[in-house]
């Protein structure tokens, strides 16, 4: 198993940009597909963005198409988010989480159902 480990979080006004690290402790992303969840107070978890274990396919959310990039760099065991163009309803606590099923489409990167592993989250609070 893998237990990913987020990194990044913050607070940033609105119209700025974070961005945010997942790495796994203990072993290696490489054959892992790995997406980014996020959950605002009241509200359930949802999908923001996913990539594969190659890299060459991802998914967004349409909340965020345009402003979030999701890249992976294997030589530093890494997944990253980044986010510009910070809006308040970006404000949640954001969750990376894999999985190592074979699989493509929406069904594959943006269920949450579909992950095994999860890490605890990053606060992530965009001001006004």
């Amino acid at each position: 198993q893998v237990q990913p480990v987020e990194s990044g979080g913050g607070l940033v006004q609105a119209g700025g940009s974070l961005r945010l690290s997942c790495a796994p402790s203990g072993r290696t992303f490489s054959s892992y597909n790995v997406g980014w969840f996020r959950q605002a107070p009241g509200k359930e978890r949802e999908s923001v963005a996913a990539i594969n274990w190659s890299g060459g396919s991802t998914y967004y959310a349409d909340s965020v198409k345009g402003r979030f990039t999701i890249s992976r760099d294997n030589a530093k065991n890494t997944v990253y988010l980044q986010m510009n163009n910070l809006k308040p309803e970006d404000t949640a606590v954001y969750f990376c989480a894999a999985h190592r099923y074979t699989c493509s489409g929406y069904g594959c990167y943006a269920l949450p159902s579909r992950y095994e592993y999860w890490g605890q989250g990053a606060q992530v609070t965009v001001s006004s």
